[in-house]
Parts: structure tokens; C-alpha cells; sequence
């Protein structure tokens, strides 16, 4: 089975994991990812419950026309006290936690909030139902440390390293795992992959200066 994960479009505030729409660029975005996927026969597609998810997928399945299902265990990791925070803020307020997850020696919750393993432990078996569908290839639209944190997992990468996974990794890029049910493995075929963004350079993550969503 092919999953294709969609990292959502650019949303329309820079602060940390607020539940808000798409911006015009998240839009279009959204709708660049759909096109580029048109003739790769998706079968379904499955989105996270937070608005930004959710607008990616229903833009990117008008080329499409499958079935959407929502499913919230596929929403971001919680970052607790940090969410509604601009990234300059979290420098200063959250400096030495910041530090010590850098480290990348332990898998860090962030405070009052998860940890990339709280994520596996929610997200797995409702990801596990969709690779066990029958199905021959699905797309997800999610979000950044989801799809980083679910990566590591499945290829038995130590959870306290999800930070090496795309520094850069831009909004609307795919990420496509092959699940093969006859060994209940996974296989990562491609990630990151900003193809069909690359030319236009203004829906680029450098050129909207955000890091931390």
C-alpha cells in the first residue's frame, strides 16, 4: 500500500499551532499538491481534524473526488505552553528547554504537552487501520512533526531525533510510505518531495520567514 503524507499548506497565522485556516499561499499550495497528485490514483484521502489539514485536503481532493475521512489522532503534536506564541517569544520563554531537546538525548514532552512518543502511541493504530484498509494507495494531510515523528517510528530511528528530519520541510511537500502487509513493515519511498512548489519560490518556507509551524 502507498500512504502519501501531505503536510498541510501554509496557515494564516505565524504562531505556534493555533487551529486556523489556510493563507491564499496554503490555498494555493493545497491546490498544487492536488494537481501534482491528479494521475496517481488515490483512492481516499484522510485528513487531521485541525482546520489547516482539513482546507489542504478538501482543496487538494477537488482534483481527486474520494472519499475524505477525518481522523483526529492524525492532528499535531500538542505543544502545550508553547502554542499561541510567535518563534521569537518561544527563544526567550522556553530557551533551556529548547536547548536541552537540541540535545536530541532524550524524547522531550513539551511542557504540559507531548512527547514525539505520545504522538506513536495515539496515531498508530488508527494509521495501522488505514494500512490495513485493502486499499492501494491513500493520502493524509497532516502536519510537520507528525509526519517526523511517524517516520522515525517506522524505520526504528530513536524518537528523541525527529528533529534531524527535514529542517527545512516545507508546507504542502509529500511524504510517501509503502506499508507491505505480508511483514507489517514500512518502507520510505520518498520525503519532502516540493516538487511542483519549486517554481514559484514565494510559497517556499524561506520566503515566509516562519520555523517553528
Amino acid at each position: 500500500m502507498e500512504i502519501y503524507l501531505i503536510r498541510h499548506g501554509r496557515q494564516c497565522d505565524t504562531r505556534c499551532n493555533v487551529d486556523v485556516a489556510l493563507s491564499e499561499a496554503g490555498f494555493r499550495q493545497a491546490d498544487l499538491v492536488g494537481r501534482r497528485m491528479k494521475d496517481w490514483n488515490i483512492q481516499k484521502v484522510y485528513s487531521s481534524d485541525m482546520i489547516r489539514a482539513r482546507q489542504t485536503a478538501e482543496t487538494a481532493n477537488k482534483h481527486w473526488n474520494v472519499e475524505l475521512e477525518i481522523v483526529p489522532q492524525f492532528r499535531e503534536i500538542c505543544f502545550g505552553q508553547w502554542e499561541g506564541h510567535e518563534t521569537n517569544e518561544l527563544n526567550i520563554l522556553f530557551s533551556d528547554f529548547k536547548a536541552e531537546q537540541d540535545k536530541m538525548e532524550k524524547d522531550l514532552r513539551y511542557p504540559e504537552g507531548e512527547s514525539a512518543g505520545d504522538v506513536i502511541e495515539r496515531s498508530m493504530p488508527a494509521l495501522m487501520k488505514v494500512a490495513q484498509s485493502g486499499l492501494e494507495r491513500v493520502a493524509i494531510a497532516t502536519h510537520g512533526v507528525w509526519i517526523r515523528a511517524i517516520v522515525c517510528h517506522v524505520l526504528g530511528i530513536d524518537l528523541a531525533k525527529w528533529k534531524l528530519l527535514g529542517t527545512t520541510f516545507e508546507n504542502g511537500s509529500i511524504t510517501q510510505l509503502n506499508y507491505y502487509p505480508e511483514t507489517g513493515r514500512f518502507t520510505l519511498e520518498r520525503f519532502n518531495d516540493f516538487a511542483h512548489l519549486e517554481p514559484y519560490p514565494e510559497l517556499l518556507r524561506e520566503a515566509w520567514g516562519v520555523i517553528e509551524n
